[in-house]
């Protein structure tokens, strides 16, 4: 009798080796899957189709914000450009763009077969997942282009979501520095080129703010509590507790729920909102509006966070956030999420000890210099070129294609 003994080194590559096969492996099924379930169509699709220069995706319209400074950009230049959509009602596809040919491409599977077989020189998009879920790369597109819909740090993505990409067009160095450092630690990355151009969803935002921004009219303190919904946010965590606590400081007070919270957690909420009636709850369908009021952001981690303390540059407060890593590509970094240590140098940090001295938080992030040299630090790190984002998009477009279209003649003619 004898027993097999594998150090807890070599065990961990062997679990890691193991790992990386399967998913290999499911990948691969997957990839096949979709090959044969679309390959019927594949010769009507790309017999049908001329090479398109410029093709936009967008799997939302919530996106539009993401894409009309660079339809904008090609409309401005009298250059055509094809925008693929997945919601029927897209901006898009009444944008009034004479240069921007939208299409919705329907539901199910039918849009996948179109852009799977796709032939164009350019896709730009910001879903991640290309190559790894239904979105497969076409042999016949050029260049894949991601453009964040974020300035937050890319490794929030789903594992792999940016692995078969081409190109990053990124909103600052923040953004660079992780995705080199995934790439050098998963070999089987497309090494991508990665160009920083700004952030067109922030540029649109500081528009509207600079064009819409409405002066207060009352010197009172308006407090916006802002809580993304489920077991961790503020609302379902500390309830009546917290609320309550807000009501006893002398500043008007707003919460806007999550859209979520009002059919996963209408109980809570119909309970908080009859316990509270002093407390404004807002439903806008835009939250410019309520934004721009307030003076100081209460929230867990909502997405909000950064575009408050860089387009209307004021504090927040933050409650304690639980980040599980394991879904997410920042699972493979030794390190803490990028997010969650900027938050600090925009923020206070909240937690039910403090409910008791919640109008002493408040007015010390109101006051607070250095939260506000935060504020410009982050914007350096993570948001460059200011109002730029569209042209220098269409520019980095077209001189690549111009680029790709040379090497290829330069080819045809040594044959």
């Amino acid at each position: 009798m004898f027993s097999l003994y594998i150090d807890p080194g070599t065990g961990s590559m062997l679990f890691s080796l193991v790992i990386g096969l399967v998913a290999t492996l499911t990948f691969g099924l997957r990839t096949l899957f979709i090959k044969l379930k679309f390959g019927f169509n594949k010769k009507e699709i790309s017999e049908s189709e001329e090479i398109i220069p410029y093709v936009i995706f967008s799997d939302h319209k919530r996106y539009w914000n993401v894409f009309r400074p660079i339809c904008q950009e090609f409309e401005n230049r009298s250059i055509d450009i094809v925008y693929y959509t997945l919601s029927e009602d897209d901006p898009a596809l009444t944008c009034g763009m004479k240069h921007v040919k939208a299409e919705y491409l329907g539901e199910g599977n039918k849009p996948f077969a179109k852009l799977n077989f796709l032939k164009a020189d350019f896709v730009i998009s910001t879903t991640p997942g290309l190559d790894v879920y239904q979105w497969k790369r076409s042999k016949d597109v050029k260049c894949y282009v991601h453009v964040p819909h974020t300035v937050d740090d890319l490794s929030g993505y789903r594992m792999f979501g940016l692995d078969h990409y081409d190109v990053l067009l990124t909103s600052g160095s923040n953004q660079v520095n992780t995705v080199e450092k995934l790439e050098a630690l998963r070999p089987t990355i497309t090494k991508k080129e990665k160009v920083i151009v700004g952030s067109t969803p922030l540029d649109e935002l500081k528009d509207k703010f600079d064009k819409g921004h409405k002066e207060k009219e009352n010197g009172k303190k308006v407090v916006l509590v802002a809580p993304s919904w489920g077991k961790s946010g503020i609302l379902s965590k500390y309830g009546d507790k917290f609320l309550s606590a807000l009501e006893k400081t002398p500043f008007e007070v707003i919460v806007r729920p999550h859209p979520q919270s009002f059919s996963s957690e209408k109980d809570l909420l119909d309970s908080l909102i009859k316990n509270h009636p002093k407390i404004e709850w807002n439903r806008d369908n835009d939250n410019f509006s309520v934004l721009d009021k307030s003076d100081i952001l209460i929230t867990d981690f909502s997405g909000i966070i950064f575009e408050y303390a860089l387009v209307f540059k004021k504090p927040i407060i933050y409650a304690d956030t639980e980040f599980d890593t394991l879904p997410y590509d920042t699972d493979w970094l030794d390190e803490e999420y990028w997010s969650l240590r900027k938050l600090p140098q925009i923020g206070i940090k909240l937690e039910e000890k403090d409910f008791d001295g919640m109008e002493n938080i408040i007015n010390k992030a109101l006051e607070s210099e250095e939260l506000s040299k935060g504020r410009k630090e982050l914007e350096d790190e993570c948001w460059d070129y200011v109002g730029e984002s569209g042209k220098r998009i269409v520019d980095y477009l077209i001189e690549k294609r111009s680029a790709i279209l040379g090497m290829k003649e330069k080819e045809l003619c040594k044959q």
